[in-house]
């Protein structure tokens, strides 16, 4: 059914077609869009055509010139790198570069006490030291070695930027070298020290570190053939033989030896950082110069190694904690004046310009030097006062006239320096007085023969009236010789020095070691002669052996390192007799007197015997006091550089007491033993005694006098012969 009044749906096929068609109704036509208009392209000006070809030719010009002076460049520093490789020798030929040798000195029991010269304590490489040691160079010096190719452009760049920081020029201050670098200018690029090419050994070493651009761009070639030619351990073992560590010492393993007295592959971290921290600065950093200073250096170089990896933080604070300490041999540094003595008496061509290693064995005793530097620092912290510029000097030897001990200043653990010991010539004053009482016992004298002490002047040719004086300004009268020495009169010294004769008190002395001019006047007997420490404590110690001459020598023998033949041996020792043995025994009697009784009595110690005599020069510009025992003579100067006067100080005073203190200390241990020394027959005469009772004694001033006097002594004649006169001092008698 259909309802009517509803509408009809529209069918599907009226929607599709329209009404009455049937068809589907055609579509209309899409209008297309008009196209747009094109804008014509505006046409560029001529001028910018000519800028952009301009430009693009420029540009590829530079391209043209920039790679074929590259290529240039390159193809040139490939020919210089080849032929600098060519050059370059094995690496085991560069090890040791040294120009010069080293010396190292050892002491009478063998052991090693001072080093001179450039010290090579063998070769080593980087599988020899101790890892420790190649890891703190490689961290402190150049932590990119093993990953460059020789130059380090980072590295570089970084020294550029500090450099210019600080207000330098770029190339001035760093260097941002890499260990190659370093080994390159080590290695002086290649040339070796000539002689008769260079000014000094100095000047050729200024050249070597010269930092010019042209200098820096030789080093860069060489360097890289370096690189080409050597693998990195090897370049690395170069430079741990090259390198100057300080104290003399070239090289890893010397100073391993020289501050550690241990091989380079036994140091510890801490001594390893300690070493590798002197590449630096190896002269201010040096342990041996400053160790506080060295120290901290090496607790920034153990810092470096953690940070790099090669040390736990736990191990970098355990050693910085425990701190690398000199060997008891670099601590003590003994005997820097023996040494330098030592160098100086010895061949040149073995010592101060050998170009071989060397070994010396000297006399020096390393218990005894101590004692004699301790003895010096006691007397000037607790008996002089402070801020005085006074100086001493000190020598220990025996008879034989071997040195044992030397201090040259107040300073003693130094080298190189002003030894007071060897150069200071200065008057001796009443020290030499014992060798115009040795002629006078030699020619028959007795220690008890006695002379006037009164006023005397002597006229002399030229001068006119000289009238000595003795210290106190007083006059004693009558004394016995022995009397005269113990109080150090000073007219009865010269008195006897005119009766014996100026020449043969002049023989004497210079016999006895004195080298120096001696004075040709009457105050030869007063000690108006200069002379040196050493010297007169070798003339003492001539007294001291029974009369016989000695030359003072510290070196034993010499021998060439690895040799067990010496080159040479001693240069001194016991000489000709000077004085008979008698004449010595009863002149160390009269010296025994002076400690014992007289003006030196300030040197008694331990109840020992011990001989000596003050010296006192004119307005105490010098005071000596020099004496012995049976096992040692010690010899001991005091005054100023300057020659300015002592104040309250004579030979009995400090001297003697610094003689004292240094023998103290030198007899530790040492079996008490007597003197040498003869006392004359009979009792001491009393000085009252007058010549009335007494046979006088004829003193020969001629020689015809000398031959009466052993004509005598032959015969047995008791006075001159007949119609000779007595030629004797007023008021002396025996």
């Amino acid at each position: 059914m259909s309802d009517s009044k509803r509408g009809k749906r529209p069918l599907v096929a009226d929607r599709r077609y329209p009404k009455g068609t049937g068809k589907a109704p055609a579509k209309k036509p899409v209008k297309k869009p008009a196209p747009k208009r094109r804008t014509p392209a505006r046409k560029p000006k001529k001028t910018d055509n000519i800028l952009v070809r301009i430009l693009r030719w420029f540009l590829r010009l530079i391209w043209v010139i920039t790679w074929r002076v590259t290529a240039v460049a390159v193809l040139i520093l490939a020919l210089a790198v080849g032929h600098t490789w060519t050059t370059l020798p094995n690496a085991g030929a560069l090890l040791d570069g040294r120009a010069r040798g080293s010396v190292t000195l050892e002491d009478r029991e063998g052991k090693t006490f001072a080093w001179r010269g450039d010290q090579f304590g063998g070769a080593v490489t980087v599988a020899t030291v101790s890892p420790a040691l190649r890891d703190a160079v490689v961290a402190t010096e150049d932590r990119r070695f093993y990953r460059h190719f020789g130059l380090s452009p980072r590295g570089i760049a970084s020294a550029v930027r500090i450099n210019l920081r600080e207000g330098r020029g770029p190339l001035e201050g760093h260097g941002g070298s890499t260990i190659t670098q370093q080994t390159a200018k080590l290695l002086c690029l290649g040339v070796e020290y000539d002689p008769y090419a260079w000014a000094s050994e100095a000047a050729y070493v200024r050249d070597c570190r010269r930092g010019s651009l042209q200098r820096k761009a030789k080093e860069a070639v060489y360097a890289l053939a370096m690189e080409a030619k050597y693998s990195k351990d090897e370049i690395l073992s170069i430079y741990l033989n090259r390198a100057y560590m300080g104290g003399g010492a070239y090289g890893a393993e010397a100073a391993a030896q020289r501050y550690f007295g241990k091989a380079a592959a036994l140091t510890t971290p801490a001594e390893a950082a300690m070493l590798a921290g002197l590449l630096t600065a190896p002269s201010s950093l040096a342990p041996t110069a400053n160790l506080q200073r060295s120290q901290d250096r090496a607790a920034t170089v153990l810092r470096l190694m953690g940070d790099q990896g090669y040390l736990s933080q736990t191990e970098v604070a355990r050693w910085q904690e425990n701190p690398a300490t000199l060997s008891p041999a670099a601590r003590r540094k003994a005997g820097g004046y023996f040494a330098d003595w030592v160098m100086a008496s010895g061949p040149e061509f073995f010592t101060r310009n050998t170009t071989e290693d060397v070994i010396i064995s000297t006399t020096l005793d390393q218990r005894l030097q101590r004692a004699a530097e301790e003895a010096l620092d006691y007397i000037f912290e607790n008996k002089v006062r402070e801020g005085s510029k006074a100086q001493a000097a000190i020598v220990v030897m025996g008879a034989d006239g071997a040195v044992r001990a030397m201090v040259g200043g107040r300073e003693s653990r130094v080298a190189g320096v002003f030894n007071r010991a060897i150069q200071a010539k200065r008057q001796t004053g009443s020290a030499f007085k014992p060798f115009v009482y040795a002629a006078a016992m030699d020619l028959g004298y007795s220690p008890l023969d006695t002379v006037v002490d009164e006023p005397y002047c002597l006229n002399i040719p030229g001068s006119g009236e000289w009238c000595p004086g003795n210290y106190t300004n007083t006059f004693s009268g009558q004394v016995t010789l022995t009397d005269a020495l113990k109080q150090s009169l000073n007219i009865p010294a010269v008195k006897v020095s005119e009766s014996v004769g100026r020449d043969l008190v002049r023989q004497v002395a210079s016999q006895f070691g004195i080298e120096n001019d001696l004075a040709d006047g009457p105050a030869l007997a007063l000690g108006a002669s200069e002379s040196t420490l050493l010297e007169m404590t070798g003339a003492y110690a001539g007294i001291l052996n029974g009369g016989s001459s000695v030359t003072p020598y510290g070196l034993v023998n010499l021998r060439l390192q690895g040799d067990t033949e010496p080159l040479m041996g001693t240069g001194g020792g016991i000489g000709e007799r000077v004085i008979q043995e008698e004449a010595a025994g009863q002149l160390i009697w009269m010296m025994e007197k002076v400690v014992s009784e007289g003006t030196g009595a300030r040197a008694q110690f331990g109840g020992r015997q011990i001989a000596g005599k003050t010296g006192t020069t004119q307005a105490a510009r010098d005071a000596w006091f020099i004496g012995f025992t049976a096992d040692y003579v010690t010899g001991v100067w005091m005054g100023y550089d300057d020659n300015t006067p002592l104040t309250g100080v004579t030979g009995g005073g400090l001297p003697a007491e610094i003689f004292r203190e240094t023998m103290i200390r030198v007899h530790e241990g040492v079996p008490v033993r007597p003197l040498p020394m003869l006392a004359p027959q009979g009792a001491p005469r009393p000085q009252a005694e007058t010549t009335s009772n007494r046979r006088e004694r004829t003193i020969p001033r001629t020689t015809e006098g000398l031959i009466d006097m052993l004509l005598r002594d032959i015969l047995g004649g008791g006075g001159p012969p007949s119609g000779q006169p007595n030629n004797r001092i007023p008021g002396e008698s025996r």
